[in-house]
């Protein structure tokens, strides 16, 4: 399903100025994180787009750097209490809208997830690629990190089916009162959010709707 008319012009129109009027915030993130955190300040990661082809995803980190030695192997060692900060702030998301300008990504639509749950997928959970990936979407207002996956993937199918420019101007509205009240930023027990298994984590299906590779195990 293609995007309606005029969505493009509505990702300029915020990406463009939001580029150009957050970019004192963005210097001064940019050098809390190189002092907390150290280098690279952006975080840089290969992510499926449009029709699940991939792009690089850019955001300010806000975890430090695996290191066996000191115990820092996971996302919950890695995050420090200024990348949690950042992350209910949702300020490390500020660098994905030049994602916006480039075209790569919109400002509302599914989040962007991991390349590799492009084969764990159901053929409905698939359909979230028939759009561009989105910096806020349906499922973000929805409960953002505090609702289970399958209810993720529902959402982001609905709003590939009933996207409109009315649409996109509620979730942006429900996503500044979200932002402002730092809700569920995280999953429970988790530094940001439970890995998407797949098999695991699709619920009851006929053995049709199952993706091929979880099929031998039912």
């Amino acid at each position: 399903m293609s995007s309606y008319r005029g969505k493009r012009l509505l990702d300029l129109a915020i990406s463009v100025p939001g580029l150009l009027l957050t970019f004192p915030a963005q210097a001064a993130i940019a050098m809390m994180v190189a002092i907390k955190l150290g280098r690279p300040i952006l975080f840089r990661q290969i992510r499926p787009g449009l029709g699940g082809r991939p792009f690089e995803l850019i955001k300010f980190r806000t975890m430090q750097p695996i290191d066996n030695a000191r115990g820092l192997i996971d996302d919950e060692s890695r995050m420090t209490a200024f990348g949690r900060s950042l992350r209910a702030s949702s300020l490390d998301e500020l660098p994905s809208l030049w994602n916006v300008v480039r075209g790569d990504m919109s400002i509302v639509g599914p989040r962007p997830l991991l390349m590799q749950y492009l084969n764990r997928y159901t053929a409905s959970q698939a359909r979230r690629h028939d759009v561009k990936p989105g910096i806020t979407g349906l499922a973000q207002v929805s409960g953002r990190n505090g609702i289970s996956w399958s209810e993720k993937f529902a959402l982001d199918v609905k709003y590939v089916q009933e996207q409109s420019l009315s649409s996109d101007i509620r979730i942006l509205g429900r996503t500044i009162l979200s932002v402002l009240r730092r809700e569920n930023v995280n999953s429970l027990g988790q530094a940001t959010t439970t890995e998407f298994l797949g098999c695991a984590d699709l619920g009851p299906l006929t053995i049709e709707e199952y993706p091929p590779l979880c099929r031998s195990s039912k």
